[in-house]
């Protein structure tokens, strides 16, 4: 979930050498029904153990690198949850935020939105910047996403020690939870987890990358509601490559999270 990820132009060249046109939007599906996938995968990995496939709740993770998203499409081919980024640092609010959010809701996919943290501004501005950008009601937890930022300019060179990190974490994840009355999710990738020890973040649910290997290979004893396995993913319905997504648990216990999580 990288601030300046690269758009899929020769994925997008390919599926236009091959005839492939846009499909007129499907009709809103019934509320609650859980899709299975039918995705494909531009870069597709043979993982060892239980691959993505085999888990039964799929969603992505969108941002203003996808500008087309039949979100109806998308929720009947297995779209059945959206991260959506929001915010970046103290002043970047998603160009693409308001339209994915209101889309998805639009076609009943369960949605929560994604706040990318920026070191050089503090918690306490960052927090206030995702809850003056995110409407209350209606959504999956808020997401905290922690990476270190190659790209900005101003941005990229810090970074404080590990216990340090942990301290502005837990400032942004208590304010965000006070507003919306839900604990926030962490999302991180495995270099940013291991050199701030992330796994001294008890008490808060993971959304944790993993794009070659199992969860348990990378993030040992670390316990996962969502895995990010690829960011190369090919839905019906969205123009270019996402991310993909599952849910840790089969059906049952999708629906019982939802129910008490969503607000």
């Amino acid at each position: 979930m990288l601030p300046m990820r690269r758009f899929a132009l020769l994925a997008l060249l390919a599926l236009a050498a091959c005839g492939a046109a846009p499909r007129a939007s499907a009709p809103p599906a019934e509320p609650g029904v859980i899709f299975a996938p039918r995705f494909s995968d531009a870069d597709p990995v043979d993982f060892s153990g239980r691959a993505p496939g085999n888990f039964p709740v799929h969603g992505i993770d969108a941002a203003r690198f996808q500008k087309s998203i039949d979100w109806n499409t998308a929720r009947r081919n297995g779209v059945n949850f959206a991260f959506i980024k929001a915010t970046e640092g103290g002043d970047l609010l998603d160009l693409e935020f308001k339209n994915h959010w209101r889309g998805a809701a639009r076609a009943g996919v369960e949605r929560g939105a994604y706040h990318f943290y920026y070191f050089c501004t503090s918690p306490e501005v960052q927090a206030r910047w995702f809850i003056r950008n995110v409407p209350r009601g209606n959504m999956l937890p808020p997401v905290l996403d922690m990476e270190w930022n190659p790209f900005s300019p101003t941005c990229a060179t810090v970074r404080p020690p590990a216990a340090e990190v942990r301290r502005q974490m837990r400032t942004w994840l208590r304010i965000v939870t006070d507003h919306y009355g839900q604990k926030p999710i962490i999302y991180t990738t495995p270099k940013f987890y291991r050199e701030n020890d992330l796994r001294r973040m008890t008490g808060w649910e993971f959304w944790l990358r993993s794009t070659a290997k199992q969860v348990s290979d990378v993030y040992p004893g670390e316990r996962w509601t969502f895995w990010q396995y690829t960011a190369t993913g090919i839905v019906p319905g969205i123009l270019g490559e996402v991310d993909l997504n599952v849910f840790a648990g089969n059906r049952a216990e999708w629906q019982r999270w939802v129910a008490a999580r969503k607000r």
